[in-house]
């Protein structure tokens, strides 16, 4: 086997950006579950307080 420079090995390989994706995603999922701990948090104020 020879050692070919020219490629390089999958990982030093140029990978795409995804810090948007992950962004998404956190809005995606957090944002629902920000929004039912709120709820569950002034329903049970609520439920305890009269």
């Amino acid at each position: 086997m020879s050692s070919d420079s020219s490629q390089s090995p999958p990982e030093t390989a140029e990978v795409p950006d995804r810090r948007p994706l992950v962004a998404f995603t956190w809005l995606w999922v957090g944002a629902p579950l920000a929004y039912g701990l709120y709820e569950l948090v002034r329903k049970a104020t609520q439920l305890f307080t009269g």
